[in-house]
């Protein structure tokens, strides 16, 4: 199967396109400078230069392809707060590969966020839906996709490894480095589920060649790790003590992270094993934090 994949030069992609390579797919990646298009050709994978914004190009390669997995998200208009520019610029880049799929029946994988179910007071499953909303929206309109077999995989706040260099643990790492001591929100009970990047690109894969149209799928590893035993974990690597922050100190303390840092999203991922087979391999998060910390 020829695959378009964007966002394949980051730290999911620099996982999913080996996988799929090595299942004897031929991947052609999204490169928005030399440096990606270097490390996708390094890969084996072919190279399509563009951005989220070539919205012409991406109905064009999502066309010429056997199916579409979008990884894509601009993560640095997040970074920087523009959060709400960065969850438009993705549906308008959803809606222009979903129509170069229209009717033909190809798969396309979009991604989405078990953030998205979270304070539910329970373990969210791939069943909960939202009507709309950041990064709902999205979601929704890939699953509702007519003449596509559509499947979204949400992602759960912490996807570790060795590839991981700018998510919530090197954020949470840099913020205790910073302030001289590991935190948590208030007594740092509320969960986050987790998943190794390996295993999160081995679904995307079983998704791409076998999820039903419509599927909602979750790469949840980890069902819910207090976030408390993350700072704990953080404060017996470095040395530095572990504090609760107050909620109003909160987005000094954690920067970017701090959106995140008092969720409680404990998810499952029994559906998605039941219907794909898939089982994480992997390590956990408490015991893939060294590599951290070199």
């Amino acid at each position: 199967m020829r695959v378009f994949v964007t966002g394949a030069s980051g730290h999911l992609g620099s996982a999913v396109v080996p996988e799929l390579i090595k299942a004897g797919h031929e991947v052609v990646g999204l490169a928005r400078s030399d440096a990606s298009a270097d490390r996708l050709v390094a890969a084996g994978a072919t190279v399509r230069r563009g951005d989220l914004d070539d919205l012409d190009g991406l109905r064009a390669a999502a066309a010429d392809a056997d199916g579409v997995i979008h990884l894509a998200f601009k993560h640095d208009l997040m970074i920087t707060g523009d959060y709400a520019g960065a969850v438009d610029a993705d549906l308008v880049a959803v809606r222009a590969l979903a129509d170069g799929l229209a009717g033909s029946g190809k798969p396309f994988v979009g991604t989405s966020g078990t953030a998205m179910a979270a304070g539910l007071g329970r373990t969210a499953t791939e069943d909960d839906a939202l009507p709309t909303g950041p990064r709902v929206d999205a979601e929704n309109l890939v699953i509702g996709l007519d003449g596509v077999r559509s499947s979204v995989v949400r992602l759960p706040p912490v996807v570790h490894s060795t590839l991981d260099k700018h998510g919530f643990i090197p954020m949470l790492i840099a913020a205790a480095r910073k302030a001289g001591r590991a935190g948590y929100l208030g007594d740092g009970a509320n969960r986050w589920p987790s998943v190794h990047t390996l295993d999160a690109a081995h679904l995307y894969r079983l998704a791409l060649e076998g999820a039903p149209a419509g599927s909602r799928l979750h790469a949840v590893g980890d069902e819910g790790v207090p976030v408390r035993r993350i700072a704990e974990a953080i404060g017996e690597r470095t040395g530095l003590p572990v504090v609760s922050v107050p909620a109003d100190e909160a987005q000094a303390f954690f920067g970017p992270a701090a959106m995140l840092t008092g969720l409680d999203n404990p998810a499952t991922a029994a559906r998605t094993r039941e219907l794909l087979g898939w089982a994480p391999v992997e390590p956990g998060l408490l015991d893939d934090l060294d590599h951290y910390f070199d």
